[in-house]
């Protein structure tokens, strides 16, 4: 019997129940994390197109492992970062090795706020943090990125970069204080008063 109310249910229950065959809780599933998931690598691949196929890879590899997933290990939302953090990781490693690319040569970040509702200053603020962004190593991003865009706790950033929730703190502390830097000058162009 297919499953139908899916609301309260926890993603590794709704993992386990496709893995059985019901299709809605796939549908629910994916409703639930892949626009966390593009959005993510989008922010560290810097081109949408690039992301899609991030996202989709990982789901798909989730939707492979559903039959083996073992409930209480880890979480979908934790294991579906790490899947992504590693495609785009490989992704930017291969970019590097064809040929070094600026950000001039890579695609507009494509904004999913209505159109009418986004301003010139809002644009400028966005592609100002992305300049920021690109500015930071690789792992510093990753972990600034998840912190204060996609708003993971800490150990759940540890468990996503496979690393220590002090090397976490002190990557998130170094990207802080970098890109901190790195828009002190614009403050003024981007619209911001000393105080905000």
């Amino acid at each position: 019997m297919p499953f139908d109310d899916t609301s309260d249910t926890p993603d590794d229950a709704l993992l386990v129940l496709y893995a059985n065959g019901d299709p809605i809780a796939a549908r629910v599933l994916a409703d639930r994390h892949v626009a966390r998931v593009m959005g993510y690598a989008t922010r560290l691949l810097g081109d949408r197109a690039e992301a899609e196929d991030v996202a989709q890879e990982a789901m798909l590899r989730l939707w492979r492992i559903a039959p083996d997933w073992r409930q209480g290990e880890a979480k979908v939302s934790t294991w579906l970062y790490r899947v992504v953090t590693n495609l785009c990781t490989d992704r930017l490693r291969s970019r590097k090795r064809r040929r070094a690319v600026g950000f001039e040569d890579a695609p507009d970040l494509a904004d999913d706020a209505p159109g009418v509702e986004v301003t010139m200053a809002e644009k400028q603020r966005i592609a100002a943090l992305h300049d920021a962004l690109e500015t930071l190593p690789e792992r510093q991003r990753q972990a600034v990125v998840l912190r204060h865009i996609e708003g993971l706790p800490n150990p759940e950033i540890a468990a996503v970069m496979d690393i220590g929730v002090e090397a976490v703190e002190s990557l998130t502390a170094r990207g802080k204080r970098a890109l901190s830097a790195a828009l002190a000058a614009r403050r003024a162009e981007l619209g911001y008063e000393e105080g905000n």
